[in-house]
């Protein structure tokens, strides 16, 4: 039970921690633009665009898949620079040194951006409905709810995996931008699924957002939550397949590491 307890701890305060180390250098202002600015201005662009493009197409479409897409902000972004930020700032030795768990540890670096990738989403939610008429009147806000954290979580996943990757690499901002792009085109936020060329497509359904996307433009049409819940079971399933790539991937760089008698993978 000492052990849970302190698993739990360790979880917890490595959570905190690494959250307030990754954003120690951020003013309020900075993170104002960053998470209510930056939303706006994703939803504008697109929607605009993609009403010009489509001979006025109904807005919601492209307003629900880029307030779920923002999660990949926190998911993908914030995830992998709380990994990838041990290595820079030189801690990245007493991580491997240390002889608390490991899962625990790994895990931990992506609770806070859970939460704060959901707060982006219902910021990006709120823009729509105040701005561009998005209307809610039809929707299980709980469910809706559920929808994005489940997406959140999985986005989440895809960051703790490019998160290890970013430590053998030296540009992760390439590795950062190329999925978040990517997510952009694939996952369905701009895009109808059924328009991508059959490659595509099948890309797409092992990409986290495809289905939570799906998901939530359902959900606001009036669906309920049990007739989403096989997409959202699949969801889950993605992310932590993600999750355990991303674990074993950092545990054979540690290995690796001490192995070369560096503390370091490069």
């Amino acid at each position: 039970m000492s052990k849970v307890i302190a698993n739990i701890r360790l979880f917890f305060q490595g959570a905190v921690l690494s959250y307030i180390a990754l954003f120690a250098w951020f003013r309020p202002s900075q993170y104002i633009a960053t998470k209510v600015v930056g939303p706006l201005a994703q939803i504008l662009f697109f929607t605009l665009m993609g009403k010009f493009g489509t001979s006025g197409e109904s807005a919601d479409f492209y307003i629900i898949g880029n307030a779920i897409q923002i999660t990949a902000l926190s998911g993908i972004f914030g995830v992998t620079f709380s990994i990838a930020g041990d290595r820079w700032n030189g801690t990245l030795p007493y991580q491997f040194g240390t002889p608390a768990n490991r899962m625990t540890m790994f895990l931990g670096r992506a609770a806070i951006h859970v939460i704060d990738g959901i707060f982006g989403v219902l910021i990006g939610f709120a823009w729509g409905v105040t701005l561009l008429g998005l209307d809610l009147s039809n929707t299980d806000p709980w469910a809706l709810l559920l929808v994005i954290a489940v997406t959140t979580f999985s986005t989440s996943g895809l960051g703790l995996l490019l998160g290890s990757l970013s430590l053998i690499t030296r540009n992760v901002m390439f590795i950062n931008n190329t999925a978040y792009f990517l997510l952009l085109v694939l996952s369905g936020s701009n895009i109808a699924i059924d328009r991508l060329p059959p490659a595509l497509q099948a890309i797409s359904n092992f990409l986290p957002l495809t289905r939570g996307i799906a998901s939530a433009r359902a959900i606001i049409d009036g669906a309920t939550f049990r007739e989403v819940r096989p997409a959202m079971l699949e969801e889950i399933g993605i992310g932590i397949i993600y999750i355990m790539c991303g674990y074993a991937l950092f545990r054979w760089i540690e290995v690796l590491a001490k192995r070369r008698g560096t503390l370091e993978a490069m």
